[in-house]
């Protein structure tokens, strides 16, 4: 199931990601030639370094979120377009050289599937560098989440929801990863631990895009209610003496080629 986001907020919430995928994007060693696709663009934010990196080249971001999508759109230009895609709907044949993904894929279940299309789209030797959410992620907020959708006002409304996340152990992406028919693959760890500044930081983070997948199960007069009891919490349970909030933040990493 595909998730709707707001665009702009997440620009402002996402500072993270973004320090995370420039590092990545530093790593591609890009020759300014290539055709790269970014699978979850979000805002555009990183799509637009990779393509100022390409003068020769062209990148293509896609999100299956409207607003993201709505949001990235202004940032186009020659060499750099954005689609309206489902990650899972991904159907390209031989097109790309490199296929980059920053923070994303952990919104992603049958990785299976995404890999098996992954390796269809790229060109022979081409590439493939993923960093996404792992095993050990983000247990604060999972566990201030699990206690709200079992709040008796609220248990009701969950019947039947699906944990909206995959997020692996290197063991089993590694694994996964390795049947794929992909070469030279190495699956890593990485812990990307964070003190947002403030608590207002962090609830914004809470808001887009933590939060969202949980409140389309929820009547609007119960939405306000769900997102106040998590906020709370995560405030009382994260909150340093400085100020600051922690929250574990651990990275699964893929590079491979075809």
């Amino acid at each position: 199931m595909a998730h709707e986001f707001d665009g702009k907020k997440y620009e402002q919430a996402s500072t993270h990601q973004k320090e995370w995928g420039l590092k990545l994007i530093e790593e591609l060693d890009l020759k300014g030639n290539e055709s790269v696709l970014d699978l979850g663009c979000g805002d555009g934010a990183l799509t637009c370094m990779i393509a100022e990196r390409l003068p020769d080249g062209q990148a293509l971001g896609i999100d299956a979120s409207q607003g993201m999508i709505d949001t990235a759109m202004p940032k186009a230009t020659a060499n750099l377009d954005f689609k309206l895609l489902d990650i899972d709907n991904l159907a390209f044949e031989e097109k790309f050289d490199i296929i980059f993904s920053n923070a994303t894929l952990h919104w992603v279940k049958d990785h299976r599937k995404l890999l098996r299309n992954v390796q269809r789209a790229l060109r022979p030797g081409g590439r493939v560098r993923f960093d996404f959410a792992g095993d050990g992620n983000c247990i604060n907020f999972f566990a201030i989440i699990k206690e709200a959708i079992a709040l008796d006002r609220f248990v009701a409304a969950f019947n039947g929801f699906e944990w909206p996340w995959y997020m692996p152990t290197v063991e089993a992406y590694s694994t996964l990863a390795k049947e794929s028919g992909l070469h030279s693959v190495k699956v890593w760890s990485g812990i990307a631990d964070r003190y947002f500044s403030d608590k207002e930081t962090m609830i914004r983070w809470i808001d887009q895009p933590s939060i969202v997948p949980f409140l389309p199960r929820l009547t609007e007069s119960e939405r306000n209610p769900f997102r106040n009891y998590v906020v709370e919490h995560m405030v009382k349970r994260t909150l340093q003496p400085d100020g600051t909030c922690f929250e574990t933040f651990r990275r699964i990493n893929l590079a491979a080629e075809k």
